[in-house]
């Protein structure tokens, strides 16, 4: 290999050399992936199991309160709060993670364009960002569902816009920084485009802040989606939402706490959980970070 081939290779992805060792050795990861785990676990079975049918209406059980048949409760239709929980939680997921999908797979590509273009093509990227960064996710819901009616669908649309520019941003600021360096610049004079040179150089290097803002913007997404469902414009009913959950509970407060007090810490344990595995992610992936520790 000649020194330009070898000039030319750029440098792999930060990343400890024992990745899952460190990753398990961080105490915000851990607490992190377990809490995430057993959500995204939750909303699996919910698929095939659930301790009751979530549409069976039983009037004789309403706003009952926590016993050995119902652990959570039963809401004012006489329904499992815990069964429609875990379908509630497979909502929730599904909506944070084609809104994060739409938000990486618009937002990265567009990030990376301007700071492969510069000047006026980044500029106008950039302005354009922050036109419709101006329009939070519950905003643009409320204009789409004028539209289109509400809905879980213009929901995702909503939450998926609003994270276009956040990416945008992250992956335009990743990808400025690395430009300059000696690698790219050596792919350059090799005769390498600047696509190339983005798939092959830019994309790997900035992984891992995208990962992590993607952790980050997925706890929003499932905030937004609550936000929406709870103001009516997310998932309709006779699916169950956390949202709408906390919805139908806010006139019952008094008399069934439990009705709001389960579905609204469900939503706070999952930011959570995803917040903290953000965090063990960043302190993992950064070698600055590491070794501080």
């Amino acid at each position: 290999m000649s020194e330009m081939e070898a000039s030319v290779s750029a440098p792999p992805p930060a990343a400890p050399r024992h990745w899952l060792r460190h990753a398990f050795a961080n105490p915000s990861f851990v607490a992190g992936f377990v809490v995430t785990a057993a959500i995204a676990v939750m909303a699996l079975l919910s698929f095939f199991w659930t301790p009751y049918d979530v549409t069976n209406l039983v009037v004789a059980d309403r706003m009952k309160g926590m016993s050995a048949q119902h652990w959570f409760g039963t809401d004012h239709f006489g329904r499992d709060i815990l069964s429609m929980i875990m379908v509630g939680s497979r909502n929730s997921i599904a909506v944070a993670i084609v809104a994060v999908g739409i938000g990486i797979g618009l937002g990265v590509p567009l990030g990376c364009w301007a700071a492969a273009r510069g000047g006026l093509v980044d500029e106008a990227l950039m302005r354009f960002n922050d036109l419709v960064f101006a329009f939070p996710a519950l905003l643009s819901a409320v204009m789409i569902t004028a539209i289109f009616g509400p809905g879980a669908i213009n929901a995702i649309i909503a939450i998926g816009i609003f994270n276009i520019p956040v990416f945008a941003r992250v992956a335009r600021a990743g990808a400025l920084s690395l430009w300059p360096r000696e690698y790219v610049l050596a792919a350059r004079a090799a005769g390498k485009g600047k696509v190339l040179i983005t798939v092959e150089h830019i994309l790997p290097n900035i992984a891992s802040l995208l990962l992590v803002q993607g952790t980050i913007q997925f706890a929003l997404g499932i905030l937004a989606e609550s936000g929406l469902s709870y103001l009516g414009l997310g998932a309709q009913p006779p699916m169950p939402s956390w949202g709408r959950m906390l919805f139908d509970a806010q006139t019952r407060l008094i008399v069934a706490p439990h009705l709001a007090f389960f579905p609204g810490m469900a939503i706070a344990i999952t930011v959570l959980g995803l917040n903290l595995l953000g965090d063990g992610l960043r302190d993992v992936l950064d070698p600055r970070l590491r070794r501080q520790r």
